[in-house]
């Protein structure tokens, strides 16, 4: 299986996945970001103390030196990050005061005997957008001529390579720290999100009409909580369902006597009196076994069992004088009685209403697809999701005095929902009714 089958991008595993991945993302560039600023204060904090230990070497050497030989010695010792020169006036004018500047100043004039020190740190732009920092510093000299001050401009390396790591190694880190961290997160939101799908199976399955869909419950606790809730209510509708089946099988069983005694009654009357009573105590009986049928219909109590759906389909339509297009074999694991019965009530009806009834198998998907059309009158529109109840008839061409009494369809739809599939009915654009059945090829529940 693909990993986009196992975690679809509309999944909560792949969002949370994706949401991971971000933060990690976004994580790992603030820590570079900030170990970056670090290490460039550090580099900038290191040039400035390389630089005063510099000058403070310095200016003894050219306090030595005759007075016209003072700033020959500073360009000599200038380099090309640092400019040094001896001027009438200092560079630095104005005291500092920012706490840095002060810092440095006080530092600088303890390491020379309290000379006349002005150091400025400005903060500055550079060429590779970095903010790069330069350290002008103006020193009073004795000696000779006491009125001349060196001054030092120290600017950063600009052709030195910015600090932190190189760009390569920081994607090699951040791409093993985003390998480890997803690979465990969806081990474990795999193991998280198996129980949801678990259910959300189980609910469409008891969706369908299955009543034995349960689902495990494990995991953490509110998915238990929600499986065994789940699982209760299963069992709930179940038992409800029991119940309403059999008060409906036993009105039918218990309406069977008196009807037949009222039945043997009319038949002792005269035949032009009784003929009126016995059609409508008739419709009672058909509806009476009606009843027992629906209530019947799902198959309770009848194991499951591997189906061959060509096999069951040829049978039905040879015993009914149905025609039938054989598709590619296809087996299902459902109650055989039940679906020959589901299937045989809509051959049943096309024959009836139709005159002849097609049948046909075909797969789409995971699902197998059962066809019956018929050449009959159809259906109104408006009545089509209509007739799928119990007791409801197409129109008046489908009375009592043509057969059924609105029950067919009903069992059908009962017993395909059972079995996780569908009945739809719907009428040809050239005249006649098809009912398509959906059953799935994977056991439901």
């Amino acid at each position: 299986m693909s990993l986009r089958a196992r975690f679809p991008l509309d999944g909560l595993a792949a969002r949370f996945a994706i949401l991971l991945a971000l933060a990690l993302v976004a994580a790992n560039l603030i820590a570079a970001t900030v170990l970056y600023i670090d290490r460039l204060q550090q580099e900038n904090a290191l040039r400035i103390e390389r630089e005063v230990e510099r000058i403070v070497s310095l200016v003894p050497a050219i306090e030595a030196a005759p007075a016209g030989l003072r700033e020959a010695v500073a360009r000599e010792a200038s380099t090309r990050v640092s400019r040094l020169s001896v001027d009438p006036r200092p560079i630095v004018e104005d005291m500092p005061t920012a706490p840095r500047s002060v810092a440095l100043s006080d530092d600088l004039a303890t390491a020379l005997d309290d000379r006349e020190v002005r150091a400025a740190i400005m903060v500055r732009p550079s060429d590779n957008g970095r903010r790069g920092e330069t350290v002008a510093l103006s020193i009073r000299l004795r000696g000779e001529d006491a009125t001349r001050w060196l001054n030092s401009v120290s600017r950063e390396d600009r052709r030195a390579a910015p600090p932190g790591l190189p760009g390569d190694v920081m994607f090699l880190i951040l791409g093993i720290s985003l390998a480890a961290v997803l690979g465990v997160a969806l081990v474990f939101l795999r193991r998280l999100t198996r129980p949801l799908n678990d259910l959300a199976a189980a609910a469409r399955a008891a969706g369908q009409g299955d009543r034995t869909a349960r689902v495990k419950e494990t995991g953490p606790r509110e998915l238990r909580e929600a499986s065994a809730a789940f699982n209760d209510m299963q069992d709930r509708i179940a038992r409800f369902d029991a119940e309403r089946m059999r008060t409906l099988a036993s009105v039918g069983h218990d309406l069977r006597t008196p009807i037949t005694s009222l039945r043997i009654r009319a038949e002792m009357l005269d035949e032009d009196e009784a003929k009126p009573m016995i059609r409508t105590l008739d419709e009672m009986t058909v509806m009476a076994d009606g009843l027992v049928a629906y209530a019947r219909g799902a198959g309770d109590g009848e194991a499951t069992q591997e189906i061959n759906l060509g096999q069951m389909l040829a049978r039905l339509c040879e015993d009914r004088g149905a025609s039938y297009q054989e598709g590619r074999a296809m087996r299902i694991v459902g109650r055989p009685v039940a679906l020959g019965r589901a299937v045989g009530n809509l051959i049943d009806n096309a024959m009836r209403y139709g005159d002849v009834a097609r049948v046909s198998l075909a797969r789409e998907g995971d699902d197998a697809v059962i066809s019956v059309e018929d050449d009959g009158p159809g259906i109104p529109p408006e009545r089509l999701s209509q007739v799928l109840e119990p007791f409801v008839r197409g129109e008046d061409s489908r009375s009592l005095e043509t057969g059924g009494a609105g029950l067919g369809l009903a069992i059908a739809r009962n017993i395909m929902a059972s079995h996780g599939g569908s009945l739809v009915l719907q009428n040809r654009p050239e005249g006649g009714l098809r009912a398509t059945v959906r059953l799935p090829l994977e056991p439901v529940g």
